[in-house]
């Protein structure tokens, strides 16, 4: 497959990253919400899992997927352990754009058998964090994601990453982050407050579960449930989300 560990000259560039992105520059309140979750992560995934592999997605576009992608990988890596961030949105890439990096190669050249070296993806900023753009757009990127070209890519990434944090198109959008279903742990999606629409959100947790997709919770988006700055600032806040939706269903 060509995944190496074998130290190159880097094809991209470490830039400065947005400001709204990066776990390093948000507020006191939202960093905290973001290692809350990184805790609550290890009750639902499953124990002794070698490298679990986080698909993070949502029922629309602009509830801030892939900015919770970002500082969920990056929060994992801060607390120590060697994390991979991939984008997985083969349609419309951002976390390059997010990290200032360049997209010049990323998950479609080694869906395509072109050879990487993993100290090309190497961030500056954690030596134990490394970041996988999408490289080229394909034509056909639900058909990647769930081939067998990436079922292996990932058995070979798992045996070099503790944790793996993909960042998926929304559900409702595309089939793409159905189609990668049965190759992660789970799935974790993203509501933005005061945008998500009740019937997306049905209809996506619909789609997850006829898909057989483990929902391991949900990171509830510009969360304005508490007053004052600490309200202000709860962003990012990690929710059983699921669960309640199931509850309220059956209520009605």
């Amino acid at each position: 497959m060509g995944i190496s560990n074998r130290k190159n000259k880097k094809m991209f560039f470490s830039g400065r990253a947005s400001q709204k992105t990066l776990h390093k520059n948000l507020e006191f309140t939202a960093k905290e919400q973001y290692k809350l979750l990184r805790t609550n992560l290890n009750f639902t995934l499953p124990e002794n899992e070698k490298c679990p592999v986080i698909g993070v997605t949502s029922s629309m576009r602009g509830e801030g997927k892939s900015t919770t992608a970002v500082n969920l990988s990056y929060v994992l890596a801060e607390n120590g352990k060697k994390v991979l961030l991939m984008d997985g949105d083969l349609r419309i890439p951002s976390i390059a754009k997010k990290m200032g990096i360049e997209n010049n190669s990323g998950l479609t050249d080694l869906l395509m058998g072109h050879g990487a070296q993993l100290s090309e993806y190497r961030s500056e900023i954690f030596s134990n964090w490394y970041i996988l753009p999408s490289g080229d757009i394909p034509p056909n990127p639900s058909e990647l994601l769930g081939s067998t070209r990436m079922e292996a890519i990932l058995k070979e990434l798992r045996e070099k990453f503790d944790y793996i944090v993909i960042d998926l198109p929304p559900v409702n959008i595309v089939s793409d982050a159905l189609s990668i279903s049965g190759l992660i742990t789970g799935m974790v999606v993203v509501i933005r407050e005061e945008y998500t629409e009740k019937k997306e959100l049905e209809r996506c947790f619909r789609q997850l579960e006829l898909s057989n997709v483990k929902v391991l919770g949900c990171v509830m988006n510009e969360s304005k449930g508490e007053k004052g700055s600490y309200g202000r600032y709860r962003k990012y806040k990690y929710y059983k989300y699921y669960r309640y939706y199931q509850s309220s269903s059956k209520e009605k």
